[in-house]
């Protein structure tokens, strides 16, 4: 599994913490959750704290998953 990277975050002076990924936005923590993070940031690998912090956390399975016949699309509707 590749490692995640391109992720930074900033502390703002409110108490907040903006995450974000090659310059854009993709996340912002306030009060309980930004004192969580910023406490997980110091004891592991940053960058994949960030990653799954914002959501952006990748399991390896996706590209296999894509092939699969289910998600082929011409499925039946219901309804």
């Amino acid at each position: 599994m590749p490692r995640p990277h391109g992720f930074a975050y900033e502390e703002r002076k409110d108490g907040s913490v903006v995450l974000t990924h090659h310059g854009r936005a993709a996340g912002v923590l306030r009060g309980a959750r930004a004192a969580k993070f910023l406490a997980e940031a110091e004891s592991g690998d940053l960058q994949l704290v960030m990653a799954r912090w914002t959501g952006a956390y990748r399991f390896g399975n996706e590209r296999q998953a894509r092939s699969h016949p289910r998600n082929q699309g011409g499925g039946t509707r219901r309804g």
